[in-house]
């Protein structure tokens, strides 16, 4: 399969710039997998289509405020980082604009002073290993000197840096939020449960490589980033009851549904565990984990729209994308969601 397989036409209007009033007021478009019928609702609709006992998972990780604007100690030149890995004890791996000004040795000062990263290796694609300066806690300095790293599509300014934040991030350090999560609000989970479903929580740190086309034309090339995740016990539980008796389990996200399938795909089973994933889904990926899927709409070309493929069909994906369209649907991070059934 080829990288253009999985390109649609999307005009520059429909992507969202901001996000909506309300988390749970997006539209919904609902996908039938094995019929490609498509449905129309909005996202608090979900309260109907989950049944008592479904599993719903979500990915609970936290942005970091991780971008920082500062100037070159010796040159006063202006440079942007954004922290995308704790690589080990204040080693970061950056992303660097412009990255030709920052060579090893380079200082960069933020905040007067208050955070400065030096620059102890150069990679490729404007990525650089930084050792972090500071006095205090870093997540501290980060809230106050940092902002969130949006992504490149979005060009409006947000007024409510928690708006890019899901109401149950908890652990702190994906470079980008996992998107499908932004639609629920505390309410909406609640009568969730309140119905019977059961949820549980998995982390996968997301990654800067989320936003990153795919270059290659044979996708089989396409070399994927690697992310952080973990699974406690008592999830891993409930997941393995859950197949056992035949019940639905819904992922929340691409993140949810990678960390679920990489497990799975390494056990045979959902187990306490925590490791880096590379797993790259597309066509032809025999699912183990999930059964069911809310997301949001994904770029062209991207690893994302081959994964809802692998789950739905490539063509059931594009014709419901083409109805999107046609039908004004809001589009990536801050847009509408989909569900496929």
């Amino acid at each position: 399969m080829t990288t253009n397989d999985f390109d649609y036409y999307l005009p520059e209007e429909l992507i969202a710039q901001t996000p909506l009033k309300e988390r749970d007021h997006s539209r919904l478009l609902v996908l039938d997998k094995n019929t490609g019928e498509v449905e129309h609702k909005h996202f608090y609709d979900i309260l109907d289509l989950l049944n008592p006992g479904d599993t719903l998972v979500l990915n609970d990780t936290k942005v970091l405020p991780a971008r920082l604007i500062g100037v070159k100690e010796d040159t006063g030149a202006v440079i942007e980082i954004l922290l995308l890995k704790d690589i080990q004890s204040d080693i970061w791996e950056c992303l660097v604009k412009p990255a030709r000004r920052v060579k090893v040795g380079t200082v960069v000062s933020f905040g007067e002073g208050k955070l400065k990263a030096r620059c102890i290796k150069e990679l490729d694609d404007g990525i650089r290993h930084f050792e972090l300066i500071y006095d205090g806690i870093l997540l501290e300095i980060l809230e106050e000197l940092g902002t969130m790293p949006l992504p490149p599509y979005i060009h409006e300014k947000l007024e409510d840096q928690s708006r890019y934040q899901t109401v149950y991030a908890k652990e702190v350090g994906s470079a980008a939020a996992p998107t499908a999560g932004l639609h629920f609000t505390e309410e909406l989970l609640k009568k969730l449960e309140a119905k019977g479903v059961d949820i549980c929580y998995v982390t996968l740190h997301v990654g800067l490589g989320t936003f990153r086309p795919v270059s290659v034309e044979n996708i089989e090339d396409h070399e994927m980033h690697s992310e952080f995740y973990t699974m406690s016990k008592s999830v891993a539980d409930k997941l393995n009851l859950a197949k056992k008796e035949g019940r639905r389990i819904i992922a929340v996200g691409t993140t949810s549904t990678r960390t679920l399938e990489t497990i799975m795909s390494l056990y045979g089973e959902f187990k306490e565990c925590s490791g880096w994933t590379s797993i790259f889904i597309y066509p032809g990926y025999e699912f183990k984990g999930i059964d069911c899927l809310i997301t949001n709409f994904h770029l062209p070309k991207s690893t994302l729209v081959m994964l809802v493929s692998a789950l739905a069909g490539r063509e059931n994906i594009l014709n419901a994308y083409k109805i999107a369209v046609n039908e004004k649907y809001r589009f990536f991070s801050f847009g509408d969601a989909m569900f496929i059934k």
